[in-house]
């Protein structure tokens, strides 16, 4: 069944309710500017497309002195798809104060076939062979759709969202999508974009083709974990 159209969507963005989370579900639900989002198996899926969105484009993001000096020397060591099951049980552990995660077994399930067919996507932040930090989401045409990051060690997060933003401008992708604003976000640089605006760009992002498959670093990017 096809979405509704999330333009008629109310401002809190709840677009649909139920399905499964299928990688042509997921797909076609990221083709057209809507995400899933839930916090318990035994519910039904929730889809949303909130009013506004938050995104950035790859090279808006601000990178703090501290932040450049981290990147300057290569604190951390940093791949892309070397560790996606891994980042993503990372994003799905509860942060301080919560017992729970809407990153559920059914999500991370269904993230990991979407990486198996090419179009799930992880940043991975290392220090002395340790994962510490990293982010995942989904690449369609030229854009990115976050889904979620975490951090083990003091700015791993940002290094990661650092990385690939720089790949991105790299590879003339468009945007970020981080869907829902907060204040960590906006230090960033992420700015809010009207709903409407943002569907009419994910509409002509369709037309490109997709960069699907393992990503890579460039060999002098960043150095490899340790083993």
């Amino acid at each position: 069944m096809p979405f509704p159209d999330p333009n008629g969507a109310p401002a809190d963005g709840l677009v649909a309710v139920g399905g499964n989370l299928a990688p042509e579900r997921l797909m076609d639900a990221y083709a057209h500017g809507i995400f899933p989002w839930f916090n318990d198996d035994h519910q039904p899926v929730l889809w949303w497309s909130p009013d506004p969105r938050a995104v950035i484009e790859p090279n808006a993001l601000h990178v703090s002195r501290r932040l450049a000096r981290r990147l300057r020397r290569r604190e951390f060591g940093v791949t892309l798809d070397t560790a996606f099951a891994d980042v993503v049980a990372g994003c799905a552990a509860p942060r301080r104060q919560q017992t729970e995660t809407w990153i559920t077994p059914q999500m991370r399930a269904a993230y990991g076939r979407l990486h198996d067919a090419g179009f799930a996507h992880s940043v991975d932040v290392w220090c002395d062979g340790d994962l510490v930090g990293g982010l995942y989401g989904v690449s369609i045409g030229r854009m990115f759709f976050g889904e979620s990051m975490f951090s083990a060690a003091t700015d791993a997060s940002k290094v990661a969202l650092a990385t690939l933003a720089q790949v991105l401008h790299k590879w003339r992708f468009t945007l970020i999508d981080c869907q829902i604003m907060n204040d960590h976000l906006r230090s960033l640089g992420v700015v809010s974009m009207p709903r409407r605006q943002f569907l009419r760009l994910v509409a002509a992002n369709n037309a490109h083709p997709t960069r699907r498959g393992h990503w890579a670093l460039d060999d002098t990017a960043a150095p490899p974990p340790r083993t």
